[in-house]
């Protein structure tokens, strides 16, 4: 066995805790040189984790902008609620509509009648008003995918700032678009379906709804684009953070470097600080 600080040989039956040599502790000498390396290593992995907050940050709450979009992005999947169009049926014993809004599409699943589409349309007396209905519905179950992948975007957005805001931006672009075209498409079908004493096509607004807030969408991500969405990050994390890649790469040696490794003006006079404090609190305790 060697001493860890002057690596003095020191023989298998001499069990003083200190170095017949230099004099040290062993014991805390080894400690003392474990806990520099779980600083130094904490040093480098804290700033890793600051630099993830301030994205996921940056994403959401970095502005007003941010904060505008999330709530633009609530607002378009609660468009989904208000009717795009239907169908009105008008039968013996049987008075229903059939709504292209989810809580229209709830309320049919419940009563039994959504399960009875393909039933309505190879029925001569209410096939077209059916028609009128399935179309809206069709398309509002497109949309509200493609309103679930742009939030399933959005809450992944801290991975990649400018990569997935483009994704959202091209996104509700193709969403407004759709919902235009669903909008025109009902009110065709609402007036080229005529009427009977069993069925009527109802008209709705809520595809149009929907196309407004998509557009909303589309200029604020645009907007974000063109300001740019920069994360703050702390002074010398981003060299902490290339730096911990080269120790994990084994291309710099842990115990080579310093302790801090980097500090600025800000985390000296931080850490000078917390060691008055630690210091004060130590004395305190002493008179106690």
């Amino acid at each position: 066995m060697h001493c860890p600080k002057c690596g003095g040989e020191i023989p298998f039956y001499d069990l003083r805790p200190n170095c017949k040599h230099c004099g040290v502790n062993i014991m805390y000498y080894t400690q003392e040189a474990g806990l520099t390396l779980d600083a130094k290593r904490t040093e480098l992995e804290s700033a890793v984790a600051r630099m993830v907050i301030a994205r996921i940050k940056a994403n959401f709450i970095g502005g007003k902008l941010q904060i505008a979009r999330m709530i633009v992005l609530f607002v378009v999947a609660a468009t989904t609620l208000i009717p795009f169009g239907g169908a009105k049926y008008e039968l013996p014993f049987f008075h229903e509509t059939l709504s292209a809004g989810l809580i229209g599409l709830i309320g049919a699943f419940q009563n039994g009648l959504l399960l009875k589409i393909p039933q309505l349309l190879t029925s001569a007396l209410v096939s077209r008003a059916t028609v009128a209905a399935v179309v809206p519905i069709a398309m509002l179950l497109l949309l509200a995918v493609l309103d679930v992948a742009l939030f399933v975007i959005y809450m992944l957005g801290f991975l990649n700032l400018t990569g997935t805001t483009k994704h959202q931006r091209n996104g509700s672009l193709v969403g407004a678009i759709l919902a235009c075209l669903t909008q025109i498409a009902v009110v065709v079908l609402y007036f080229t379906t005529p009427e009977s004493a069993y069925s009527a096509p109802v008209l709705g607004f809520g595809a149009l709804v929907m196309a407004a807030a998509f557009l909303a969408l589309f200029f604020l991500n645009r907007a974000l684009l063109k300001n740019g969405i920069e994360p703050t990050y702390r002074e010398n994390d981003l060299k902490r953070k290339e730096l911990l890649k080269k120790v994990r790469a084994g291309e710099v040696d842990l115990d080579s470097l310093p302790l801090p490794i980097f500090e600025s003006d800000e985390e000296r006079e931080e850490r000078l600080k917390a060691l008055e404090e630690a210091l004060k609190a130590e004395e305190e305790g002493k008179e106690l």
